[in-house]
């Protein structure tokens, strides 16, 4: 550094060479070359003088740019290091090149705007208690400023929009700067009281005649960046109306727009009842403006102005329904607002406004709603009308578009609309609590009406809205009690579904409704054929398959007679891979539902039948050599497979027999689990895929998820395959290693370590796993995470289902505390949650298993150097609270030799990191040690120690 002094001046002033390199040097190498060495430069105590040398006009702008950004950070971040007698001289050096280069280059002229304003910063209040006066002197157009500019100003047009690019930086600097809260209030109370002094000036600048577009955005703008300080809307409200007469403007309507959003969006602004009341009518002026601009197609124009009217109208709600007097003016604006929502075009194609719209109308509502309940029904009285109109005009805005015009529009456009639907459809569900089941009524006899006339049903968008309506509610709102559902499962069939939107409208509505089916089932029979017929079209593939899986579900113990129908029409469209493989695995899941609520004696048959094909063809794949499509396959199969058993479940069916008046015989009483006799019958099988496919991650996954899948549902039942399925998964990790084995064995662990005739497998398993595991510790597991990962989380299952399997001779307990050091050494977030996991297994256990004691006496001292290290900076930041976590198990549960060993770790110089004194690890010890509880209060205290460590503390990083 001090080499760096000596010749940064010089450098820089004679050629900018590493000026040169970082503007116009294509090599980026050597482009950080010199940004490296030229932030150093800034940060050099001689960067005071050479800054100034750096703006000569004789330097190209980008060179002065560099200066006017050295002077900015300098007097942002090296404030201090400059004497308080040369605070006026810089001041004043400052005023005199604002001024010099007010007529530009711009980037210039804003750097040392931003420059000036940072300095202002550091002086409120009681150094400089009034810069803006002082600032709009300095500006005075005819004036010698008596702070720096020594001779009247050449271009006054230039100095005001350079004193307004000053104004509107200080606020902006003000926000953006990391402040002590302290001294953010003191300050944000300064600048507020300086608004007395901006508010004229901007209010004389917009109205005057002389004032060009350039100033009067300036002036938009300047009072966007001073509203950002809660300025009071009481003492702005009249600049703020001013500014309506920009809209009219073409070259200020953006900007114009954004100021009055920003102004009149204030929270505060609640408070100046009387200036929104003021507000409301020229809002209201802009309708006529809006109405032309949707009839041009006038995009820009017609947002814009919705954003003005949603702001006032959404931000005020419950002031402005309050002003019971000015109810017309309010109802006005709503149906302005209305009109925005259902303005012309279809969205995102030829509007962009309505969607603006849909939260307003969730925020009315529940104003309205929160009244007390006489005030209420006079508010309901008025406004329930507006939302029997927002919903035709929802209803209205939700219709697709014709199909060939569909089909021209893009795929992010196509998105942007369906998630636009969705919007939709969540506020018709809300809207639903206010209008109840009136709203029902309306749809269903409008549905009615439609399908019994010829000409309107033609019309196929008008009834796919209806019934987008519909789905909308029944989604989420208990529609058990409605009279109108029956009639609309009635009116379903008769809906042509040719046109594919419909059709797939038509099954979302049936799935929504299948919760009211269970408790009708009678109803079933007239709508499951729609559904099954929905299936066999590769069209409507999403929409069928989770209707009739969501039927499945909830109507399974009433779909025994129309069990034969779905499983041979789901049979054949899997034989004939109409669908993808995503829906191939619902479809399965909806079968297990399905066969789950089957007669028991009957669950095999049918089950054999369904799953036959696709063995056979499995078994055909297995017997040829390996290829990127056979492995597609089996992986298909295999995930189908996990599909089934994902919900194939006898258990459910008993569960909701009980209480029936005749006995029954549980599974295991009577025959095995069909999916474990399956199982076994396919179990030869599975070993031969293993066989070809051992060193396939994936397929060895997709296998394991065949039994990870079947231990989760059947739970005990699983047990008559512990044994075989031990054994194998003990072969093939040691041929070759792979998380998805561990993570079987972790399942495994969970549901059957507390069986005694299952221990001595589950045992045998883990001792195998366990030892395979262990040599790739020895050899280096840094490239295998996953492996890591899943071992840690299998030993901290077995440390909490089965402890005393640590008792063996055969489990190296020593080498595993050691493989539990080294996963927290791994950048992988999910390896080290799964450390800590095993440790705070471990930890409270070493006292009541003297094996374990003595491991923890002789590597504690290791781990605990590890995660200090860890939390020091070797490890991300990010990962932080989770070594707090073993911290504080060690603290709770060794506190003594917690202590003895973070004394000896952290009496080395330097350790963990350069950056901390004696004092702050001393401070952070005796913190640490001092919690045995508050897991809040020591994530927070090794979260301070390592910024510390890490040199961020102080730097607002820690926000972060």
């Amino acid at each position: 550094m001090h080499r760096l002094k000596v010749a940064v001046a010089p450098r820089l002033l004679s050629d900018a060479g590493a000026l040169y390199q970082l503007y116009f040097d294509p090599v980026m190498e050597r482009k950080n070359v010199a940004q490296k060495w030229l932030t150093e430069a800034q940060a050099s105590s001689q960067a005071w003088q050479f800054c100034w040398a750096l703006l000569g006009p004789d330097k190209l702008p980008e060179v002065q740019f560099f200066g006017a950004s050295t002077l900015h950070t300098k007097i942002s971040h090296h404030w201090n290091d400059l004497p308080a007698d040369q605070h006026d001289s810089l001041r004043m050096q400052l005023l005199s090149h604002v001024l010099h280069f007010s007529s530009g280059p711009k980037m210039v002229l804003t750097r040392l705007c931003v420059a000036l304003a940072s300095m202002a910063l550091n002086l409120i209040p009681q150094v400089w208690p009034q810069p803006v006066a002082d600032m709009v002197r300095a500006f005075q157009p005819l004036k010698p400023d008596s702070e720096g500019a020594s001779e009247a100003p050449r271009d006054p047009q230039a100095h005001c929009l350079a004193l307004l690019e000053l104004l509107t930086v200080l606020p902006e600097e003000f926000q953006s700067g990391r402040l002590a809260q302290a001294r953010r209030t003191q300050l944000k109370g300064a600048l507020v009281g300086e608004w007395a002094v901006v508010c004229p000036l901007l209010r004389q600048l917009l109205q005057s005649q002389d004032s060009s577009n350039q100033a009067k955005e300036k002036v938009l703008r300047c009072l966007s960046s001073w509203v950002g300080l809660d300025v009071p809307l009481g003492e702005s409200h009249e600049l703020v109306q001013d500014c309506f007469s920009a809209l009219s403007n073409p070259e200020l309507f953006d900007t114009a727009v954004e100021t009055i959003v920003s102004a009149i969006s204030q929270p505060d602004s609640q408070r100046y009842i009387d200036a929104l009341v003021t507000l409301t009518p020229l809002v209201l002026g802009l309708h006529d403006q809006l109405k032309r601009a949707a009839q041009d197609g006038d995009m820009e124009t017609s947002h814009g102005i919705c954003r003005i009217a949603v702001a006032m109208g959404e931000t005020h709600s419950r002031v402005l329904l309050e002003q019971v007097e000015h109810w017309q003016e309010y109802l006005a604006l709503v149906n302005m607002i209305l009109f925005c929502t259902g303005i012309a075009g279809h969205y995102p194609v030829s509007e962009t406004s309505s969607s603006l719209t849909l939260t307003f109308w969730y925020t009315l509502q529940d104003d309205i709603l929160s009244f007390e309940e006489d005030k209420q029904a006079v508010y309901l009285q008025v406004y329930r009308p507006v939302y029997f109109q927002l919903v035709d005009v929802l209803l209205h805005k939700s219709h697709y578009p014709s199909e060939e015009e569909y089909a021209s529009w893009s795929p992010d456009d196509k998105e942007q609309f369906r998630i636009y639907r969705v919007d939709i459809s969540d506020t018709l569900m809300y809207v639903y609590e206010m209008l109840g089941a009136e709203l029902l009524s309306s749809l269903y006899d409008r549905l009615g009406r439609q399908l019994m006339d010829p000409q309107q049903s033609a019309v196929w968008q008008d009834t796919e809205a209806l019934l987008f309506g519909f789905q909308s509610i029944a989604e989420t709102i208990d529609v058990n009690y409605s009279d109108v559902i029956p009639g609309l499962i009635g009116l379903i069939p008769r809906i042509n579904i040719s046109n594919v939107m419909l059709a797939d409208t038509v099954m979302y509505t049936i799935g929504s409704l299948a919760e009211w089916l269970a408790d009708h089932p009678v109803m079933i029979a007239g709508i499951l054929p729609m559904v099954l017929q929905g299936l066999g079209k590769p069209e409507l593939s999403v929409s069928s398959v989770s209707t009739l899986k969501r039927i499945c579900r909830e109507c399974r113990h009433d779909l025994a007679p129309y069990a034969p129908d779905i499983l041979t029409t789901s049979q054949d469209v899997l034989v004939k891979e109409i669908h993808k493989s995503s829906q191939c695995m619902w479809l399965m899941q909806a079968l297990g539902f399905l066969l789950s609520a089957l007669p028991v004696e009957e669950i095999l048959g049918r089950l054999h039948s369904l799953i036959t094909p696709h063995v056979q063809r499995l078994d055909t794949l297995a017997q040829q050599e390996p290829d990127p499509t056979n492995k597609q396959s089996i992986i298909h199969i295999l995930g189908m497979l996990s599909s089934l058993f994902t919900t194939l479940d006898i258990n459910r069916q008993a569960d909701s027999l009980e209480g029936a008046s005749s006995p029954r015989l549980t599974p295991t009483q009577s025959m095995q689990n069909p999916v474990v006799v399956v199982l076994q019958q396919v179990f030869t099988l599975i070993q031969n895929i293993f066989s070809k496919w051992l060193d396939d991650s994936d397929v060895v996954e997709a296998v394991c998820g065949v039994f990870e899948k079947s231990v989760r549902t059947l739970l005990h039942d699983f047990g008559p395959m512990v044994a075989q399925l031990s054994e194998m998964l003990g072969q093939i990790f040691c041929a070759f290693p792979q998380a998805s084995a561990l993570d079987l064995a972790r399942q495994m662990v969970h549901i059957f370590a507390g069986e005694e005739h299952h221990i001595a497998n589950i045992k045998s398993l883990i001792e195998v796993l366990t030892s395979a595991t262990l040599t790739i510790f020895q050899q280096g597991p840094r490239d295998h995470p996953d492996i890591a990962e899943s071992f840690m989380n299998l030993h901290a299952q077995i440390l909490k289902r089965k402890p005393d399997m640590y008792l063996s001779d055969q489990l190296d307990v020593k080498r595993l505390f050691y493989s539990g050091i080294l996963s927290l050494k791994f950048p992988e977030t999910a390896t080290v949650k799964a450390a800590t996991l095993f440790f705070t297994e471990l930890l409270p256990r070493c006292k009541d298993m003297p094996l374990l004691g003595e491991v923890l006496q002789e590597d504690g001292k290791l781990l605990t150097e590890t995660l200090l290290q860890a939390v020091g900076g070797e490890s991300p930041r990010s990962l932080s609270e989770h070594f707090s976590e073993v911290l504080l198990s060690l603290n709770r549960h060794c506190p003594a030799l917690l202590s003895q060993w973070l004394k000896e770790a952290l009496q080395v110089p330097g350790f963990p990191s350069a950056q901390v004194s004696a004092e702050q690890k001393h401070t952070f010890r005796q913190q640490l040690l001092r919690e045995q509880t508050h897991k809040r209060r020591v994530k927070d205290i090794v979260k301070e120690f390592s910024l510390l460590c890490r040199g961020l503390q102080g730097s607002g990083y820690s926000d972060f």
